[in-house]
């Protein structure tokens, strides 16, 4: 009897292990999604502030004509955001006719870039 009882309570602690072990194992695996998320979510914005940045430095701040390269550069930054939005928004600037055209869409086009950067405020509390 007493061998049962101590088998009993023995097999009883290893499944109330298996079931605290699973419950951590759920809740460890719901937090690393959520930093997968947020890490995804600070790419994204380093990517979009270092286009912007790179956009503003070699085309708002200019004194000359944008060369070739550096038109190239911006071209492919601006494909690697994968932001449809924003591509579009930048086909519109690059297809512009007229210098006031253009003015307008680099407006539209910074405007969602800044939209574009999301900021979770519950982690910065």
């Amino acid at each position: 009897m007493k061998k049962s009882k101590a088998t009993l309570t023995l097999v009883l602690i290893l499944v109330l292990g298996n079931i605290i072990f699973g419950a951590k194992y759920f809740l460890i695996s719901g937090e690393l999604r959520e930093a997968k998320a947020a890490l995804e979510i600070q790419k994204t914005n380093e990517k979009i502030l270092d286009f912007s940045k790179f956009f503003i430095k070699e085309v708002l701040r200019a004194e000359n004509e944008v060369d070739f390269d550096t038109r190239l550069k911006l071209e492919n930054s601006v494909r690697g955001l994968e932001d449809e939005e924003i591509f579009n928004q930048w086909q519109k600037f690059t297809e512009s006719d007229t210098e006031r055209e253009a003015q307008a869409e680099v407006t539209n086009l910074l405007g969602l870039l800044l939209e574009k950067i999301r900021v979770d405020l519950k982690s910065q509390i």
